[in-house]
C-alpha cells in the first residue's frame, strides 16, 4: 500500500471478530507500532493458531504497547521476540510486574501441553527473559515522544490493575486504542478515564450487546449463594480469573464477613497464581479508589479474613476435600478451561446441593460456556461428569464495561467534534455488530466492525 505523506494505516491482525487474541498495528510510512500481542483463547485449534507465524514481519516493528496483563493481550509477546522483534515494549510499571507473573505461569502450562502433545513449545524461557529486557514503563498522563513523529499518552482504563488506554498523536491526529475498558465504578480501582478529541477510536465490545446487573444486585446474588451453601451444608465453587476477579471477590467476601452479613465458614483460594497476584495488589494502594484507600488506612487487610486459607501447594489443594461442609472454593481458571478448578468441578458437579458460580464472560469452546448454556454433562480429564449442581451466574463482577457504558464512552469521545470513525473489536460478532449499530443510531458516528487481517487507511 502506498502512503500519502500524512496517512496512517491501521491493521487488525487478530482480535477482530473474536473476544481474544488482541494484536493491532498502527503504521506510518516509516514507523510501525503494535498494540497488544495476545493469545487466542477458547477457539477451535487455538494451540495451532497461537503457534502460527505472524501475518507481518516482527523485525520491522518499532514498538509494542501493552494495554494490560491478561493473557489474551500479552500471551504471544515471547513468540514475537523469538520471531525477530527487537523494538521497545511499553506499559505501566504494574502491568510489567503482573506480566512477569502471568507469562511465567503460562510458560509452565505451555511446556506441560507440549510434552503431552509431543510438540515443541512456541517460545521458551529465554524468549520471555529477552522480552523483559526490551520492556520500558510509562506513567499515566505524561505525553512521551516515541519516535517516527509519534507521541503517546496513557490513561487509566479502570479494567484491571495497571490497565491503560493509549492515545497516539501523529501529525496532529489523535488515534486511541482503549484496550479493555473497566466496569466502573469498580470495587477496587479508580474509574475509567474518558478521552477527548480523538479522530479515530479502537474500542472493545465484549459486552457490546448487553448490560450488567447493578452493583447491589450482584452483591445480593453472591450473598445468597453463600447463605444457601451454609443452609444446605454444601460446597460453593467459584471459577475465578487469577488477575482482578479473584481480588474483587476476596474484597467483597471480606466486607461481608466483617459486617456479619454472612457467617464465617472455611474458604479457600486455591490458585498459586491468584495468590501471587493478590500479593502484588496488596502492595499498590496508590492505584485503588478512595474508599479502598480508606479501608487500608484503617488497618483493614482487604484480601484476608478469618477462615480464609491460601493453598499454594498441590497437597494443600487436595486436602480441601477433607474439610467438612459448608465451604467455598475459589480457583482458576475463570472459564473452567484448565487449572485446579476443573478438579473441584469434577468432584462437586454431580451433587445437586452444590453450587458452581460463574462470574462474567465465558468464551465459546470452554467448559465454562458449556455450563453457562446448561450442559447436563461435561468431559473432565477424559471422564463424563454429570452436571447436577446448581449453575448460577453473575455478570456484574465482570471487569468489562457493558453496552450502555461503552456507548457513554464513545459519546464523551465525540464531544470534541473530531471523531471520524470507531473500530469495534474484541467481541463476538453479534456483540460487536450490535454495538456498531447502537453507535450509528444513537451517537451518530461512523462505527465499523473490521475483519481479521483487514486494514484501513486513516487519511
Amino acid at each position: 500500500m502506498v502512503f500519502m505523506k500524512n496517512n496512517l494505516k491501521i491493521s487488525f491482525w487478530s482480535g477482530a471478530g473474536t473476544v481474544t487474541g488482541a494484536n493491532f498495528e498502527l503504521a506510518s510510512s516509516n514507523f510501525k507500532i503494535l498494540v497488544d500481542c495476545g493469545l487466542l483463547q477458547g477457539v477451535s485449534d487455538s494451540r495451532t493458531l497461537n503457534a502460527a507465524p505472524f501475518a507481518y514481519d516482527p523485525s520491522t516493528v518499532n514498538a509494542l504497547f501493552v494495554t494490560h496483563a491478561h493473557m489474551d493481550h500479552i500471551g504471544r509477546i515471547p513468540k514475537l521476540v523469538k520471531d525477530g522483534f527487537k523494538g521497545v515494549i511499553y506499559s505501566t510499571a504494574v502491568t510489567r510486574t503482573l506480566a512477569e507473573l502471568m507469562l511465567a505461569d503460562a510458560l509452565k502450562v505451555l511446556q506441560f501441553e507440549s510434552r503431552d502433545s509431543g510438540t515443541e513449545p512456541f517460545y521458551n524461557s529465554d524468549d520471555v527473559m529477552q522480552a523483559f529486557s526490551l520492556w520500558k514503563t510509562l506513567p499515566y498522563r505524561a505525553p512521551t515522544e516515541i519516535g517516527g513523529g509519534f507521541s503517546v499518552s496513557l490513561k487509566d482504563a479502570g479494567h484491571i490493575l495497571g490497565s491503560s488506554i493509549f492515545e497516539f498523536v501523529f501529525e496532529g491526529k489523535k488515534i486511541v486504542f482503549t484496550g479493555d475498558l473497566g466496569n466502573s465504578p469498580s470495587l477496587l480501582l479508580k474509574e475509567t478515564e474518558f478521552v477527548s478529541d480523538p479522530e479515530y477510536l479502537v474500542i472493545d465490545s465484549v459486552y457490546g450487546d448487553r448490560n450488567h446487573e447493578s452493583k447491589n444486585e450482584r452483591k445480593e446474588k453472591l450473598k445468597q449463594a453463600l447463605l444457601d451453601t451454609v443452609a444446605n451444608k454444601s460446597v460453593l465453587v467459584i471459577p475465578a480469573f487469577s488477575l482482578e476477579r479473584t481480588q474483587v471477590i476476596l474484597y467483597e467476601l471480606n466486607e461481608m464477613v466483617e459486617s456479619g452479613e454472612i457467617p464465617s465458614i472455611p474458604m479457600f483460594l486455591d490458585s498459586p497464581l491468584g495468590i501471587k497476584i493478590t500479593e502484588v495488589y496488596s502492595r499498590v494502594s496508590e492505584h485503588f479508589n478512595d474508599e479502598v484507600k480508606k479501608d487500608l488506612q484503617g488497618g483493614d487487610q482487604i484480601f484476608r479474613f478469618p477462615k480464609l486459607k491460601l493453598t499454594s501447594e498441590s497437597r494443600d489443594s487436595r486436602s480441601i476435600d477433607h474439610t467438612p461442609n459448608p465451604k467455598v472454593i475459589i480457583a482458576g481458571s475463570g472459564m473452567s478451561a484448565g487449572g485446579r478448578v476443573v478438579g473441584h468441578e469434577a468432584r462437586y458437579l454431580p451433587d445437586s446441593k452444590n453450587i458452581v458460580l460463574l462470574l462474567g464472560y465465558q468464551s465459546l469452546g470452554t467448559m465454562g460456556r458449556d455450563l453457562y448454556e446448561g450442559a447436563k454433562e461435561v468431559i473432565i480429564n477424559g471422564q463424563k461428569i454429570k452436571v447436577a449442581a446448581q449453575i448460577r451466574k453473575i455478570g456484574g463482577y465482570s471487569s468489562h464495561k457493558d453496552s450502555d457504558h461503552l456507548v457513554e464512552f464513545v459519546e464523551k469521545a465525540k464531544e470534541g467534534g473530531k471523531l471520524k470513525k470507531v473500530f469495534i473489536v474484541m467481541g463476538e460478532p453479534k456483540s460487536s455488530l450490535f454495538l456498531a449499530q447502537r453507535l450509528r443510531d444513537y451517537v451518530g458516528v461512523d462505527a465499523v466492525v473490521p475483519e481479521k487481517g483487514s486494514s484501513s487507511v486513516l487519511e
